[in-house]
């Protein structure tokens, strides 16, 4: 056990220069020099006379000091452990063993999501994220795969503390979803769900199905940014077909009670976008505008469009040989990104929201590390 110890100390000892290459990575010097300069501005005359820009002033502040006392947090946690492991070893204690070697699986996975963190790089990483849930040809089965994604996808951003808010759901003729469409919350969600955007593909025994027959069955999730400056987006009313409806699905007790839910079409793209879970058919509607500008934003952005008039709606067909990634119920149990070559052969606990796997393994290939 005195072994074990030795092991971990020399580890521990090591890994310093790993924590320094981090904080190099993460620019925490930079990060400091910002949050001071920020801090700065909220002393100016009239700063908080401007509610929206002060606003995002002191959430910029907070994100930049969390990550600082987060990359902190991780260098005290590595000298704290490391002064434990040589106690132990002088107490001759392998009373701490398991301890110890806990610490440093918890150093070595906080180490790796902070350097994650550190290739969201792109202009819009940091910004709030909008997943949509279509399901493909097939039916039930498609919708249920649909609905399935949809929980995995929430339960993904609960665990990370993100606001998961359900924006528009449209039920199942038997089970599952239509589409559905929900905001993740919190710093960096597009950064990291971008790579979520595309074809999934399921391979299982049907509940649906009364022969026990294997299906394969497809479903997209669509990932837009949030974007903060909407004004280069011009919507003109003429161009929107917009229809009010009763709302369906899991969204409480206002839910079937009044014909609150918009619906808007944006007739020279077809692009549909609806939200029927805010309080009034106001709200609705102006949480659905706020979706439209993002969907066409991010196709402009995409494809470096300068006229909405050139914007297409999403074309690509929800069918075999468009997947991003397999999800393998059966014969055998395995998920594979087939942009990556990741896999994970624990197929419940990805359908329980455990993806940073995909995740990482997509933003370290995009940034080539």
């Amino acid at each position: 056990m005195i072994v074990a110890l030795e092991e971990a100390k020399y580890w521990l000892v090591n890994f310093r220069e790993d924590i320094e290459e981090l904080g190099s990575a993460l620019h925490v010097d930079d990060l400091a020099a910002e949050a001071a300069k920020l801090e700065e501005t909220t002393t100016a005359p009239g700063f908080w006379n401007d509610q929206q820009n002060s606003g995002k002033t002191l959430q910029r502040i907070k994100q930049l000091k969390d990550k600082i006392a987060d990359y902190e947090e991780l260098k005290a946690k590595l000298e704290d452990t490391i002064a434990l492991a040589e106690l132990a070893i002088e107490e001759n204690d392998e009373s701490l063993v398991a301890e110890i070697q806990a610490d440093v699986e918890k150093i070595k996975k906080d180490e790796e999501r902070m350097r994650i963190s550190a290739l969201l790089s792109g202009e819009y990483d940091k910004n709030d994220a909008i997943l949509s849930f279509h399901p493909g040809a097939g039916g039930t089965e498609a919708q249920d795969w649909a609905q399935m994604l949809y929980r995995m996808y929430t339960r993904w951003g609960e665990a990370h503390g993100y606001n998961v808010k359900l924006l528009d759901w449209l039920d199942g003729e038997e089970a599952g979803i239509k589409s559905a469409t929900i905001a993740i919350e919190g710093p960096n969600a597009y950064g990291y769900l971008k790579s979520e955007n595309g074809v999934h593909r399921l391979v299982r025994v049907s509940p649906f199905d009364a022969s026990g027959r294997r299906h394969t069955s497809f479903a997209s999730v669509e990932v837009m940014p949030v974007f903060d400056d909407d004004d280069s987006i011009e919507i003109r009313e003429e161009d929107l077909e917009i229809t009010a409806h009763r709302s369906s699905g899991a969204g409480g007790q206002h839910i079937n009670k009044t014909d609150s839910a918009i619906r808007i079409v944006h007739l020279p793209t077809g692009i549909v976008v609806g939200c029927q879970t805010e309080r009034s058919q106001l709200q609705n509607k102006e949480t659905a505008l706020k979706m439209l500008k993002s969907k066409l934003m991010e196709i402009k952005q995409r494809e470096k469009l300068d006229r909405i008039e050139d914007i297409q709606g999403v074309k690509n067909n929800i069918e075999w040989g468009s997947q991003i990634r397999s999800y393998v119920f059966m014969p055998y149990t395995l998920v594979k990104d087939s942009r990556t070559g990741y896999e994970d052969g624990n197929i419940q606990a990805v359908m329980d929201g455990e993806i940073d796997g995909f995740i990482n393994a997509y933003l370290k290939m995009n940034a080539k590390v």
